[in-house]
């Protein structure tokens, strides 16, 4: 725990409820009752033990917003963690007292330009390396303040494409500027038990609203079609092939997944369009309240081949329900794109997206500092083997 440049000491071990290392409302609860002050978890700082960034010891950098009172905390100890004054320079903004701070006084701005006041203090919910999400209370209900790195696509872009076509489909934007969106609240839950309803509607709007925008540019968006993908592939592969496994690759598990590029070829007579893909299209990004699924969180949104999205939602589902997402997501296509074979598509493509997918996890361990690549560190790797596994079905 610091505050300003002053080092406090430290504080706990103490459990929380909710196991993932992002959430930090109950870490920064934990720490206002035991403390009586205000907290902001600025970064992660180590883990022991834990896997796919849940369980296990962890350690924050936590500022304390408001001196606690003497005693409360322990001496700092001999920390085998980089002193959390050390800066560097892939250190995100929202990881910052001062670059919170700022984030603050842009939402409060921003409210205000719109007609709103904040009428609370500001909440902080989430933070790790891709976002930092922090509660808004306000006069005419919560706004939520989502911070995002440099190697994440304008949400606010995508958002807006989405909105022209349906919309009901996409959250609304109060404000967005480089690197932040303010957003209004969605009320209800997030879809990861969604009835088979909902299911269906969030699968057959999002693919509706990709019909009618395909072929469209959208500022803000990369353009990841099958060229410049299959060249992003080729790059990872000769990086992961000088690393020993399992962060890295064999020269057989390189040279297979080479082979696996020769399906886009396959996947391109299919027939769909390429369009406004949400690029992590699982329930988890959606939300409900009885009525049709919002869905949320863009930051991977780019232009290409929309198979990507019926593929992640697939892989989010248990088993049993797959079936009918899939059924969902052909006959949809089927509807919008007359002479085109999705079902097809799904077949081919699974493989593409395990590659795709490992080189978006690259650019997240590119483009974060070293504390913070236990959330990624072998997924570039571990989706490339899962491509293979894929292909040899």
């Amino acid at each position: 725990m610091t505050s300003g440049a002053e080092f406090l000491g430290t504080a706990g071990p103490f459990a929380v409820e909710v196991p993932w290392w992002s959430e930090v409302e109950p870490v920064i609860a934990s720490l206002r009752r035991a403390l009586g002050v205000d907290v902001l978890v600025l970064r992660l700082l180590g883990v022991e033990g834990g896997v796919g960034g849940r369980d296990g010891h962890v350690t924050y950098h936590v500022e304390a917003l408001e001196r606690p009172a003497s005693g409360l905390l322990s001496p700092p100890p001999v920390s085998p963690f980089a002193s959390p004054f050390a800066p560097h320079e892939l250190r995100s903004p929202w990881a910052r007292l001062e670059g919170v701070r700022e984030l603050y006084g842009w939402a409060s701005a921003a409210l205000a330009a719109a007609g709103r006041t904040v009428t609370g203090p500001i909440r902080q919910r989430r933070t790790w390396n891709l976002s930092g999400l922090f509660r808004l209370p306000t006069d005419r209900g919560t706004a939520w303040l989502k911070a995002l790195p440099p190697f994440s696509a304008d949400e606010a872009a995508a958002i807006a494409a989405f909105a022209g076509a349906d919309p009901g489909l996409v959250p609304t934007v109060i404000a967005a500027g480089p690197g932040r969106i303010l957003l209004e609240d969605l009320p209800g839950v997030d879809g990861w038990n969604a009835p088979g309803e909902a299911l269906a509607s969030a699968v057959t709007r999002l693919v509706a609203a990709q019909a009618t925008l395909g072929g469209s540019a959208v500022p803000g968006l990369p353009e990841l079609t099958g060229p410049s993908q299959d060249e992003r592939v080729l790059a990872l592969l000769a990086r992961l092939g000088e690393v020993a496994p399992p962060t890295g690759l064999t020269r057989e598990e390189s040279a297979a997944a080479h082979r696996l590029l020769g399906r886009r070829s396959l996947l391109e007579r299919c027939g769909l369009p390429e369009t406004v893909v949400h690029g992590d299209f699982h329930p988890g990004n959606w939300r409900a309240d009885g009525g049709p699924p919002v869905v949320y969180d863009f930051a991977d949104a780019h232009i290409g081949d929309p198979v990507l999205d019926g593929l992640r939602v697939l892989a989010f589902l248990p088993r049993e329900r797959r079936p009918a997402a899939a059924r969902a997501w052909i006959d949809a296509w089927r509807a919008h794109a007359p002479g085109s074979d999705p079902a097809g598509a799904l077949t081919i493509a699974e493989p593409l997206a395990h590659l795709h997918y490992a080189v978006r996890y690259q650019e997240f361990l590119d483009g974060i500092e070293p504390s913070e690549r236990i959330y990624h560190l072998d997924d570039p790797s571990t989706e490339i083997r899962a491509a293979l596994r894929a292909g040899s079905l």
